[in-house]
């Protein structure tokens, strides 16, 4: 039998002794040694330094030294430093609100002084003399040591011994305490960096001179190389949006007169990893993590990226300070926006325009450069575009591909209704519908599964594909295609060697694509096609549910979505879209309006419309076993050289791959 719990007796309201406020305050900042790690390197680099040293013993549960050759400390305000809420950061509310130093709050010195022995040495920029002083017992006394600071703590969690039995290995807290390190290393290649373990140096990074040399990389380039290796350079893309702005520190980025500026480098698809160990986001040099700027990131890879893997990036945001608060968290590491829709859609833009542009040209071009580059720049599509440069534009007819219906019977044009294509004219209502058809759903007038005849230069409708000798001649990134393989890769050679393209993959993005600029001049509140349900789905609703349900009803309408309220606690789903009339409609009602709180309504509309597009495009594209002739081959690889996203299909998967020359060669041990 449980023993009834005597009511507890009444305890007088007292106010807590300083020791034990700081300690609780501690329990914030500093959950484990990184977290002293990095509190100490933010002071270092608000102090100026441009070499900072790491110490530790014990993985920093003995030993954490930080070292910098910044401005230093005055001996008047040494005992000040060890003071709770004491700063030289900001002094009134106004400089709160507009904070560019990475700390503010006055907290990190006394909370690591709360839980371990700190001793802080300093010398002043211009002073004769260092000082020490020692947390514990206040004493201050001379020492010799250079202009800069140098912050001792020994025995983390001594006057804690409860939370040191949370820490880990020492070989686990060395590698917080190198991440620690890592981060600020990559968003201030101007500073040097080095982490030394129990005497032996784990990890440097020399501090970067900025490069104006052309076609010499960046500092910034530079560091991102040594930190994350060579490997991710040679797998990632440059990105740079917004306002040009110089300078290697966040001061000299930042410019008040724009909003956001987004710059840094975005890995490939194929470089995508099964952990987000790789992604890094800085807002005016802070190392950040946002749910904002995650989904924006994510949102920009959602139809190149395949399954559940994770992109890897390296992002800046410069962003005037006054519209981004950093005073969320003692730890620093969490921030608002005053505008999140504005950030999100910036950064969202920027990585899927450096995602936009094919490889395979610019990996080509680097290699091969084109001696007529000038003569036709302007025919190639400007950064941030969408669409296929017309092959009219290139002084030779190219009428879209065209391949017979799939086997389900279902072609691109039966789905046209769902997004009824508005324009001022009859030859523009004809141009689309004939584009539309023409890109997947047309039936060529040979159904023979074999090689079909040769194509007729008139641009006969039937076959639509120009005589070889009409092509323009040159050193093609795809390559001249040779043969196809099993009725489902295509073989070509380039300059490089053998190209492998998977037809089906490849077809499948260009008539999305096609189909994403097709229907991108429709208005954002056009509703998707729904199929009302017979018997409403019903479901037990949480409160934040069915508040989201009653804001966001046109948005759920847009989705082809009709959700009410029948009582306080239950929604009914009385509609879906017609093309998930068989789905869960309850599992389906959920995740929207999981989406729809977290996330704006404009990006899930959007988001749903692309799903539809993909579905329409795989159906519409080539299937395997179809023969394809040479003519159509190559009018395939044309067309991904100038489609956007054309490396990956809608569901992220690769759609070619090259197989160089050497490559063949170690195949047949050659040269050996």
């Amino acid at each position: 039998m449980n023993a009834i719990l005597a009511p507890a007796p009444r305890r007088a309201i007292r106010e807590l002794p300083d020791e034990l406020i700081s300690q609780i305050a501690a329990g914030e900042v500093v959950e484990r040694p990184a977290s002293v790690v990095r509190e100490l390197i933010d002071n270092a680099l608000d102090a100026g330094a441009t070499q900072v040293t790491v110490r530790l013993l014990a993985g920093g549960v003995r030993l954490i030294a930080v070292e910098d050759n910044g401005i230093g400390i005055v001996r008047e305000e040494l005992p000040m430093a060890l003071k709770r809420h004491a700063t030289s950061k900001i002094r009134d509310l106004q400089e709160l609100e507009s904070v560019g130093s990475f700390g503010f709050r006055g907290e990190a010195l006394a909370a690591i002084n709360a839980i371990a022995d700190c001793t802080v040495s300093s010398r002043a920029s211009g002073a004769a003399q260092a000082f020490a002083l020692d947390g514990q017992s206040g004493e201050l006394r001379p020492v010799a040591r250079a202009t800069g600071t140098t912050v001792e703590v020994k025995e983390l969690f001594f006057s804690t011994p409860a939370r040191r039995k949370f820490l880990k290995t020492d070989a686990t807290e060395l590698a917080h305490c190198l991440e620690a390190v890592r981060r600020p290393a990559l968003a201030r290649p101007d500073v040097g960096f080095a982490l030394w373990h129990e005497g032996r140096l784990v990890q440097q990074w020399r501090a970067q001179s900025p490069s104006s040399a052309p076609g010499q990389p960046t500092a910034f380039d530079q560091r991102v190389g040594d930190v994350l290796g060579s490997e991710f350079i040679a797998q990632s893309l440059t990105l740079d949006a917004g306002p040009a702005m110089g300078g290697d520190t966040p001061a000299d980025r930042r410019d008040t007169r724009h909003p956001v500026r987004v710059r840094g480098r975005v890995g490939i698809p194929d470089a995508a990893r099964a952990r987000a160990d790789q992604q890094f986001c800085y807002v005016n040099g802070r190392f950040v993590r946002d749910k904002v700027l995650t989904h924006a990131v994510r949102s920009a890879y959602e139809d190149v990226l395949h399954g559940h893997r994770q992109p890897v990036y390296v992002l800046y945001l410069d962003i005037d300070p006054t519209r981004v608060d950093v005073n969320v968290h003692p730890t620093k590491i969490e921030v608002r926006f005053r505008d999140s829709r504005e950030v999100h859609q910036a950064v969202r833009h920027a990585v899927q325009d450096a995602l936009a542009r094919p490889r395979a040209g610019s990996a080509e071009q680097a290699l091969n450069p084109d001696p007529n580059a000038a003569a036709t720049a302007a025919l190639v599509p400007p950064p941030g575009t969408t669409g296929a440069i017309p092959f009219a534009a290139r002084g030779w007819s190219q009428p879209p591909m065209h391949f017979g219906a799939p086997a389900g019977g279902h072609r691109v044009s039966d789905f046209e209704a769902l997004w009824p294509v508005r324009r001022t004219d009859a030859t523009a209502r004809a141009v689309a519908s004939d584009s539309l058809s023409a890109t997947a759903g047309a039936t060529p007038a040979s159904t023979d599964a074999g090689i079909t005849g040769p194509t007729d230069m008139a641009g006969d409708a039937t076959l639509g594909f120009p005589d070889p000798a009409a092509l323009p001649t040159g050193d093609w990134p795809l390559g001249r295609a040779i043969a196809q393989l099993q009725g489902v890769y295509i073989l070509a050679e380039n300059s490089q060697g053998l190209v492998i393209v998977d037809m089906h993959a490849a077809h499948e993005r260009i008539v999305y694509e096609r189909l994403k600029a097709q229907l991108g001049t429709l208005p954002q509140a056009s509703a998707l096609p729904s199929q009302p349900l017979l018997i409403p789905a019903t479901f037990s609703a949480t409160a934040l549910e069915q508040a989201t349900a009653e804001e966001h009803a046109a948005a759920l309408q847009t989705l082809g979505l009709e959700i009410t309220a029948l009582s306080a606690t239950t929604l009914a789903v009385r509609a879906v879209p017609s093309t998930l009339a068989q789905s869960d409609a309850t599992a389906l009602a959920r995740s929207v309006l999981a989406e729809l709180a977290q996330h704006e309504a404009s990006t899930i509309v959007q988001r749903a419309r692309d799903e539809i597009l993909a579905t329409m495009a795989c159906h519409g594209a080539v299937r395997a076993n179809r023969r394809l002739t040479l003519q159509e081959m190559d009018a395939l690889l044309r067309q991904m050289e100038e489609t956007d996203r054309s490396d990956q299909c809608n569901h992220g998967r690769p759609t070619w791959r090259q197989v160089t020359v050497q490559d063949l060669d170690k195949l047949f041990l050659r040269g050996r």
